[in-house]
């Protein structure tokens, strides 16, 4: 017989702010309810359970009889419930009030619902700096869980793992288990036989052990093929079962319990860090390869294991900057959230004050904001939800200052560093548009929120390098008959898609300024294969403002050059006082005499996805002139509009002279647990000249974005009419 072992499974569900009810619900379906029924008969098992509150209040939607179970487990003591931050955000990428904020809230939340005494927290990705331990203590976290690896980057080896420590900051301590990573990768991919090897191994080197585990629940049935094997082939019943065979030397029991039977193994300090494939995720794509190709080599030569303990990746805080779309997102985070603890350490309280707070922490949910296995910053829908919850609280704090009203109409322009840059930005503001714009990026829109629908019309995305694409363009492949980790397999969900790898040199913003060669076609510009024979695509522009009661226009200029040719571009963005209109006015200077040039003025559109019938361009008819997916090559014409049916939106685009206009798709190859795929981000719109200066050298043209939201403003009252009624 081997001596005692507490063993610790802690399971984490989650999903995203902004995932679809139907990917919810087979989650439901395929993992979270199936192992509740098959752990229940197991009276003399105990569990630890966190699910996020994302998930938890779908759940509560749509299924309490669930959590109803979950509550009679806790009744029972077989189920403790462990808390967190309410919406799953990476604690180190929000300010310290709101971790607390999301945290005591939590805690609050759980205990109402399902009598839960929440003693622990998950740690969002197990993202972890040392700061953090003082704000758990201050939310009353006694624990929580990360993984060995943040041991080991501290120098602590494998076998001073088998247990808890004690960590602190500023004074305040809390305990830290160390999650097993061998655990990990045996549940549920390795026979259950295997795992009580390793526990066995463990209880005869370490008398009293603890070892843990704690990872996510949709391992056990949600990832690819792991429905089938953890519930139709048994594996979950046959883990269980080995458990209770083997009881009488291993103790299923709860992190709460654990640390009341056993006393801590001693103090640590904890590197900043994470898991250790999120920290590889963390690296710029080429270094990742260089990572992955210096790990394979270490292995052939039989040193790896040696200096693995030693190895780190990256940061995770740097995800802002190798997606810079995700670092405007952080930042239009921080505007909302300093707004509001202004308004709130001034002693302002409201009901729209109290659901402004909640719109922010959702707004903070992790998944959007960075990317590895799993889509994250590369799934639309995600990002799309975080704006749309911040933006939502933007307009509540309006409401509550008073503002929203037509006797209350406005337009605002000011500059400040929005963007945590070190450059200032320009924020055009209406009771209806947001635009923010960055002069020293070409001049550029980078954010444009629809605030009846609280929805960003930039929330683009670039394509850029990945360090799976050298697997994409190497092809598809299983990996053999068992079921494998999704980080170990390679499977396209859609053919062709080596043919879609290609990478932009800007962001996807609008008012981006273009000259081409004359002769460029729209597969050039589709194929990325063109000249840009101008520098004012990312080319610095001044900026100066003016202001009036009734209008704001925000004036930005940039001497630059076109093929040598020193030329000045002038445009005028102005928004009028409750205006849902930007008016863009461009005057182009110092351009030859001689010969044309061909100008291009770009846009993109997010959040307006391809592939529906309801999502199309028109002309301003409303007569279909195909899905938003669909190339075009328009000759001679004023306008364009982008409807979506769904979203309630209409953006018409208008010119006051004849222009050409292509259109197309921007699609990246991206990885999710499912595979590879091609996933929408935005739509191009790019109006073109071949234009010919007048004898002083200049031309002009002045365009027009409107955003039509009458039809879901429509759609709104008649819903307060049918709750009213």
């Amino acid at each position: 017989m081997s001596s005692p072992i507490r063993l610790v499974l802690a399971l984490h569900n989650h999903q995203p702010i902004g995932n679809f009810d139907g990917v919810m619900e087979q989650a439901y379906q395929d993992s979270y309810l199936p192992f509740i029924e098959v752990f229940e008969p197991y009276e003399s098992l105990r569990l630890a359970l966190h699910t996020s509150g994302s998930l938890i209040e779908w759940l509560d939607n749509h299924h309490p009889e669930y959590l109803d179970r979950l509550a009679a487990l806790v009744d029972a003591r077989r189920l403790e419930i462990v808390g967190g931050a309410f919406f799953e955000p990476i604690l180190t990428m929000i300010p310290p009030g709101d971790r607390v904020g999301q945290i005591a809230s939590y805690t609050q939340w759980l205990n109402s619902r399902l009598g839960a005494d929440v003693q622990g927290m998950w740690m969002p990705e197990r993202v972890w700096e040392q700061s953090l331990a003082s704000d758990l203590a201050m939310a009353g976290i006694r624990y929580t869980i990360l993984d060995d690896f943040h041991f080991k980057n501290a120098g602590w080896s494998e076998d001073q793992l088998h247990g808890h420590y004690i960590t602190e900051n500023n004074g305040q301590i809390i305990n830290v288990f160390p999650g097993s990573e061998r655990l990990r990768y045996t549940l549920p991919f390795a026979e259950p036989h295997e795992t009580i090897d390793y526990l066995r191994h463990v209880a005869e080197i370490q008398p009293n052990a603890i070892v843990a585990f704690g990872d996510d629940g949709e391992k056990f049935g949600t990832w690819p093929d792991t429905h089938a094997h953890v519930y139709e082939n048994g594996w979950l019943r046959r883990f269980f079962d080995a458990l209770i065979e083997n009881q009488d030397w291993i103790e299923v029991t709860t992190p709460s319990d654990a640390l009341d039977a056993v006393q801590p193994l001693g103090k640590i300090y904890i590197p900043e860090s994470s898991y250790r494939e999120m920290t590889e995720w963390a690296l710029p794509a080429e270094q990742q390869n260089a990572y992955e190709d210096a790990h394979h080599n270490l292995e052939e030569q039989g040193v790896w294991n040696q200096i693995a303990p030693f190895v780190r990746g990256g940061f995770w805080r740097n995800f802002k900057v190798r997606y810079p779309e995700t670092g405007e997102m952080y930042s239009r985070m921080m505007q909302v959230s300093n707004r509001l603890a202004t308004l709130r350490a001034d002693g302002q309280a409201s009901q729209q004050l109290d659901q402004a707070l909640v719109e922010l922490y959702r707004g903070q949910c992790n998944c959007g904001y960075w990317h590895g296995a799993f889509g994250g910053v590369y799934l639309p829908h995600l990002r799309n939800a975080v704006y749309n919850h911040l933006i939502a609280a933007d307009n509540l704090m309006d409401e509550h200052e008073g503002y929203g009203r037509e006797s209350t109409a406005r337009v605002e322009l000011e500059a400040d560093d929005y963007n945590f840059d070190g450059r200032q930005e320009a924020r055009l503001a209406s009771d209806r548009l947001i635009a923010y714009a960055a002069p020293a990026v070409g001049g550029s829109l980078y954010e444009l929120d629809v605030r009846t629908i609280c929805h960003n019309l930039l929330a683009t995305l670039a394509r850029r390098p990945e360090a799976y694409h050298r697997k994409v363009l190497a092809g598809p492949s299983e990996a053999g008959g068992d079921v494998a980790s999704i980080h170990d397999r390679v499977v396209f969900k859609q053919e062709g898609l080596d043919k879609e790898v290609v990478y932009d040199n800007y962001l996807r913003n609008s008012l981006i300024d273009h000259f081409f060669d004359l002769d460029i076609s729209l597969g050039d510009l589709v194929a990325n294969d063109y000249r840009e024979q101008g520098d004012f695509v990312t080319g610095s522009y001044e900026a100066k403002i003016r202001r009036s009661s009734e209008r704001m226009q925000l004036m930005m200029t940039r001497d630059g050059h076109v093929d040598g040719t020193p030329i000045r571009i002038t445009k005028g963005v102005t928004l009028e006082s409750g205006g849902s209109e930007l008016e863009v006015a461009y005057l182009l200077e110092g351009l030859p005499t001689d010969r044309p040039l061909h100008f291009g003025i770009e846009w993109n559109f997010a959040g307006l996805p391809a592939g529906a019938d309801d999502r199309y361009f028109h002309s301003g008819d409303r007569n279909s002139m195909g899905q938003l997916g669909e190339r075009l090559d328009l000759i001679d014409v004023h306008s364009l509009h982008l409807v979506d049916e769904w979203l309630g939106i209409d953006c018409g685009l208008s010119i006051d002279r004849p222009a050409s206009i292509w259109t197309h798709p921007i699609a990246t190859v991206s990885q999710s647990e499912g595979g590879f795929e091609l996933v929408h981000q935005s739509v191009m719109v790019l109006p073109h000249w071949i234009l010919q200066a007048d004898e002083q050298g200049r031309w002009s043209v002045k365009l027009r974005l409107a955003i039509d939201t009458s039809i879901a403003e429509s759609r709104m009252a008649d819903a307060e009419c049918a709750v009213g009624g």
